[in-house]
Order: structure tokens, then sequence, then C-alpha cells
């Protein structure tokens, strides 16, 4: 090629010359209504001095441009409850504009090389859904050379790399169900924290104890011991605080995996949820509900989140800005069949 050749003009040297984001010039080639008379105008002659040439995209009409085509999603492990959630959630999201979701596994560990980082650059998404416990910053300077928008999705983790988040509330969920509790008349309150390397883990026991302080009580650290998110976690560490010389009346577990192994516990020990201890959990998956009794838990919108991830990324080929730093959503107490009143509790 000549060197005479000048390199085409891009939209954003045009919002650069107007004056504008690229996001509204992107909506005046796209024919969108919502600019602003004069700003179109400015827009448009800039377009004309500079010698824009519309490439196929911009001429192509917009719904048939931006429908098809494949959405990555990204996890350490899909089969948990909280993966299965993220992909209804983001599958949901993604039906109206005809995306397919692809979810790949992600090994965890040093050696894993670029082999993943390569398949995806083949199927070419239209953007990555990072839904990752473990993401180095070498695995984010990666997926910046892929040149596809990317957003990552707590609450397993964060990131101060550049990458937009989304997540939810998780220091005020575990006000709220450590509040609950203390409402019914429990003070010796026990907890089952998810990986400490995480976040959101962290927020949720800060909750925790910053409403056990609130309310005076004072703060037992031989009440809480440590998880990993699973069933086997929780059901191992409720019988260790059960088998305390000084038992909890309740125990907030850091998910739902791990309160319906706390469930097993209580039943191990010839003991019945809530006459002898109170439950609580976090997410609100749909085995919350089928347990007898129903499991209280502070309700995370996990669909939610991958909904709102999937639509930001969509939104983002549609000339809109993807958010900066971390968008969050709120949690809520589910109240049902797990927490009761501490005079409920039978003598033993």
């Amino acid at each position: 090629m000549s060197d005479s050749i000048e390199r085409r003009v891009t939209v954003a040297d045009i919002a650069a010359q107007a004056g504008v984001s690229r996001a509204t010039v992107s909506k005046v080639l796209n024919g969108r209504s919502d600019v602003a008379p004069a700003t179109r105008v400015q827009i448009e002659a800039v377009l004309v001095t500079q010698g824009y040439i519309p490439t196929k995209r911009t001429k192509r009409p917009v719904i048939a441009e931006r429908r098809g085509g494949l959405m990555e999603m990204l996890f350490n492990d899909p089969s948990t409850p909280w993966a299965a959630e993220m992909i209804r959630g983001a599958e949901e999201a993604a039906r109206g504009a005809r995306v397919g979701i692809v979810v790949s596994v992600l090994d965890s560990g040093p050696g894993r090389g670029q082999q993943w980082l390569e398949d995806i650059a083949e199927r070419s998404p239209r953007g990555i859904i990072l839904a990752l416990s473990e993401l180095t910053a070498a695995d984010h300077k990666r997926i910046a050379k892929l040149g596809v928008p990317a957003i990552l999705v707590d609450p397993v983790g964060d990131s101060d790399t550049g990458i937009p988040s989304i997540g939810a509330g998780n220091w005020g969920g575990g006000m709220a169900a450590t509040q609950h509790l203390i409402d019914l008349g429990h003070r010796r309150i026990g907890m089952i924290t998810g990986p400490m390397r995480f976040l959101c883990s962290q927020a949720r026991l800060a909750g925790y104890r910053a409403t056990l302080e609130r309310a005076g009580i004072t703060a037992d650290d031989g009440l809480v011991e440590h998880g990993d998110f699973h069933y086997s976690s929780g059901l191992k560490l409720a019988l260790a605080l059960l088998d305390r010389p000084e038992p909890p009346t309740a125990i907030f577990a850091a998910n739902d995996e791990q309160a319906l192994g706390v469930y097993a516990a209580i039943q191990q020990r010839g003991l019945r949820v809530p006459d002898d201890l109170s439950v609580v959990g976090f997410d609100d998956v749909p085995m919350s509900q089928w347990v007898t009794p129903p499991l209280t838990t502070v309700r995370q919108p996990i669909a939610e989140l991958a909904a709102l991830a999937v639509r930001t990324l969509l939104a983002h080929q549609d000339g809109t800005e993807m958010p900066e730093g971390r968008v969050e959503l709120s949690t809520k107490l589910v109240v049902r069949g797990s927490t009761a009143p501490l005079a409920r509790r039978r003598t033993r």
C-alpha cells in the first residue's frame, strides 16, 4: 500500500473534531432521533469536511446489524447454583437480540496458557462476561488485546484494572441477615464465610460484624468459620460450631449452598431447623425454596446481574459508552421458615 494513502477517518476522529462523544456521533450515523438539532448539524458538517466514509456496518440497518452472533461467558466453575442462575439470566437477556451464549471454563493456575484466549478470538464474540473468581493482571492485558468489550460480574470478585464491573450489595446483605437474627433475639450468631480472597466474602463478613457492634454485641471470633462456598464446607464448619462448648443459636452462611450444608449438620446432630438453630443463607438460588423448611436468605439478583451485563455489552455496540467503575444492584432479605425467635428453641 502506498504511503500517500491516508488512513480512514474514524468515529473517534469525528467526535474529537466536533467536541462530542463517540456515542453521539454513532447516533447521528445510525439515524437516531435523540440528538439535539444543533449538535446533529455540527456533527454532519464535520463528517463532510473530514471526508468520513461510512463502513458497511453503519450503512446497514441498525436492527439487522445488531441481531445474532455470540456472547462469551467465562466461569471457573459453571456447575454451581450461582452459575446456573447467571447463565439463565444471560440467555433470557440475549434471546431478544438472537444472540447465543457460549459458556467457557477457565482453568485456574498459572499454567493455563493462552489457549482460552485463542478460542475466544476464533469465535469472535460480541462481548465477554467475566464471571470469574481468579483473573490475573496478565489475563486482563490479554483480554484487552482481543479488542472485544468485556464486563466483570461480581460477587466472586472485583477488579481495579479498568474493566467495568456489575455486582450486588454484599455489605448491606450481610447487615440485613445479621439484623434479622438479632431482631429474633439471637445473640450468639455464628457465621460461615466464603473464601476471604473474594471481596464479596470480605464485605458480607464486614456487614455481619458491623451489625453486631451496632447492637452492642461483642463479636466472638470463635463463632466465625472461613468456608469456600461449597456444601461440604457448610457441613464441616457447622459441625465445628455446633460442637463448641457454647454453640451458636443461629448461623449465617455466606451463600445458600453452604447453608444447605448447615442443614445437614443440624440433622446429623439430631437437631431441627429452626427449633434448635436458625439459619440464614445468601443468594436465593431456586433450591433455597425446595428444602424443608424453606431457607431464609438474602436475595442477590443473580440473573439480573447477568442480564444487565448482556444489555450493557449490546448497548455499547449501539453507541452507548461502557460504564466506568462498578455498578451495584441492591440485595433483599427474604424471610422463610428457617429462622424463628430464640424463645422457640427447644431445651436440650
